[in-house]
């Protein structure tokens, strides 16, 4: 073989070379399947956003007028954008209304008044410890004042 073939083979080999760097050979089928199973991909699964949390609320007398009536229980359930609603039932009134984060404290700190249909009232601050988890005082038409307590 002169030198150039063996140049021309050489340059032809390195060419070759070149040209497949980066390439991977995978074997196929007749039918042009891969030979080897090839694993899938993992699916990717995104759970939307919860779109509310209702969380209970439990109130505990804290003085004389409060005394007469005892606990309340109701829910408060927020939009998780610094608004929710409040119910309560008192003395089978159903009170409702809303809850809103003000801002203070980190934003931990809120206000909530709920209204009857016989004209009671309830305003309620509160301060939040968790996501799920606060307390407050709650302040009644009547008179009655209530320890308020957020959560499971």
């Amino acid at each position: 073989m002169t030198n150039r073939k063996r140049i021309g083979a050489l340059s032809a080999a390195l060419a070759a070379g070149v040209a497949l760097t980066g390439c991977v050979v995978v074997p196929l089928n007749p039918d042009g399947t891969p030979a080897y199973p090839v694993a899938p991909a993992p699916a990717v699964v995104v759970a939307p956003p919860p779109s509310n949390l209702t969380l209970p609320v439990r109130l505990y007398p804290t003085n004389e007028a409060a005394a007469g009536t005892g606990m309340l229980s109701g829910t408060v359930t927020s939009n998780l954008n610094g608004k929710g609603t409040f119910t309560l039932n008192v003395g089978g009134e159903t009170m409702s209304g809303e809850a809103t984060r003000t801002g203070g404290a980190n934003g931990r700190s809120g206000v909530a008044s709920a209204y009857g249909a016989r004209g009671g009232y309830a305003n309620c601050e509160y301060t939040m410890n968790s996501n799920t988890q606060g307390s407050g005082r709650c302040t009644f038409s009547s008179g009655a004042v209530y320890q308020l307590h957020i959560g499971a």
